[in-house]
């Protein structure tokens, strides 16, 4: 029953210094209200959690149901110095951090502070701004398996 659980796709893009990188990401949702805040888990390997210290804004751009594209340009994931953004139409945020125009809207968060949750670190991000592109359903995951992706 675990990997039926249902989760939104995203993609988590991101700034470090003249860097920027795109992420594929299943496991975020709402983590409260006053603020607004949401949960971002990323497994332990991945660069990008070097990136993601206390204060680092990040974007979270929600993935409209149907961005198959999406899915296969961010699903095969990039090294540190690898282009992330060819071939996609960005806007950027306030702070400089790739937003995907063609995402159904994105959420900027500054993370706040982190818990290392098995082979994931958990960050808990403040929402400071975002947009909804429109009326687009979202996309939904349902893994096929609790314990992989």
């Amino acid at each position: 029953m675990l990997g039926k659980i249902p989760s939104g796709l995203f993609i988590i893009t991101a700034r470090h210094g003249d860097r920027e990188t795109g992420m594929l990401a299943s496991w975020i949702m709402q983590a409260g209200f006053e603020p607004p805040m949401i949960s971002l888990a990323v497994r332990k390997d991945r660069y990008l959690v070097d990136w993601l210290a206390t204060g680092a804004t990040v974007v979270v751009n929600v993935l409209a149901d149907g961005q198959k594209e999406m899915l296969r340009h961010f699903g095969k994931g990039f090294e540190p110095d690898e282009p992330a953004f060819d071939g996609i139409e960005l806007a950027r945020s306030p702070q400089g951090v790739p937003v995907l125009a063609q995402s159904a809207g994105h959420l900027e968060c500054a993370i706040r502070r982190h818990v290392d949750s098995g082979d994931h670190r958990i960050f808990l991000a403040e929402v400071v701004g975002g947009h909804a592109a429109g009326d687009q359903p979202p996309a939904v995951h349902v893994r096929k398996n609790g314990l992989r992706y």
